[in-house]
């Protein structure tokens, strides 16, 4: 909907609305994305407030009298092999699990981005240096290195665990990103601007970067999901975080042993359950905001 204002000589005059705005009035009307919208924002603030009132020192206790006890009256969703409530290491493992996936995805989408706008946007040697190092990280098998990273590093906290997560989540933006600035760049718009000898910092940050703001946001969000997929999984796989840091793949773990995996569903299933709400909301939400940066699909 085109938006619509007074100017001072009180004629009216049309004003195209903000990315934003196509974006959440896309989401609003699909019932499925907003419903999702929902569901991600309380389960987010409840991970946050359940975390912050939870004393983790108190979490990591091991007690055997109560270890793979189902759920009850004290424990809600039961305990752990080691006696540890699974809803305290629950709210606790959602927090890390969320906090490295945002970390990650602002961190690799955010130098991606600068990254990208630069190669894409001044060409020449300087693209050709930056997509040959892009390259090479690209062919590089992460996972592989992630874990390398993580062994031999060993003693890690969770920050440095998002710092090694980060090394090579920024090389697969860079495309997306460069794709787009280049398209840009070749249009009369840029061209006029640099015949009027506006400088290239400006031309930048206020007429490219607006108009790839949509690919950006929708890069943001489906690669979030990934992050977390990530993270549990190699925590799963026992080279995320240690085991006196819960986690989202930590607890999933649990599901390795038969008889949780049989017999004790509440140590596995709780975990899983949310990945699976996040992952579908964070997916549903992706297609409404990646149909209102395509004009194309929101007219469908």
């Amino acid at each position: 909907m085109v938006e619509t204002e007074k100017n001072k000589q009180g004629l009216i005059k049309s004003k195209a609305p903000s990315f934003a705005r196509i974006a959440w009035n896309e989401v609003r009307r699909d019932k499925l994305a907003f419903a999702s919208l929902i569901i991600f924002a309380l389960i987010v603030l409840a991970v946050i407030i359940g975390a912050v009132m939870i004393d983790e020192d108190a979490l990591q206790i091991v007690n055997i009298r109560n270890r793979n006890s189902p759920p009850s009256s004290e424990f809600i969703l039961g305990t752990d092999p080691s006696g540890r409530s699974v809803m305290r290491l629950l709210f606790v493992g959602a927090r890390n699990s969320l906090t490295i996936a945002l970390l990650v995805t602002l961190i690799g989408v955010g130098v991606g981005t600068f990254v990208g706008v630069i190669a894409g946007y001044f060409g020449g040697l300087l693209d050709n240096i930056i997509m040959r190092i892009v390259d090479f990280f690209t062919i590089l098998p992460r996972l592989m290195l992630i874990i390398v990273l993580v062994t031999l590093k060993y003693d890690y906290s969770l920050f440095d665990f998002v710092i090694i997560m980060s090394v090579f989540a920024w090389p697969f933006e860079v495309r997306l990103i460069r794709a787009k600035v280049l398209q840009q760049a070749n249009l009369d718009y840029v061209h006029a601007s640099k015949t009027l000898g506006t400088s290239n910092f400006l031309i930048i940050f206020r007429e490219i970067f607006p108009n790839i703001t949509s690919i950006i946001v929708v890069n943001l969000t489906l690669t979030l999901a990934g992050n977390i997929g990530l993270e549990t999984g190699l925590t799963f796989l026992g080279f995320g975080l240690k085991f006196n840091t819960p986690s989202l793949g930590s607890l999933i773990a649990n599901a390795i042993n038969v008889a949780n995996l049989s017999t004790r569903p509440w140590t596995w299933l709780p975990a899983s359950l949310l990945i699976l709400i996040l992952m579908l909301c964070i997916n549903f939400v992706g297609q409404a905001i990646n149909r209102a940066s395509d004009a194309k699909q929101r007219g469908a």
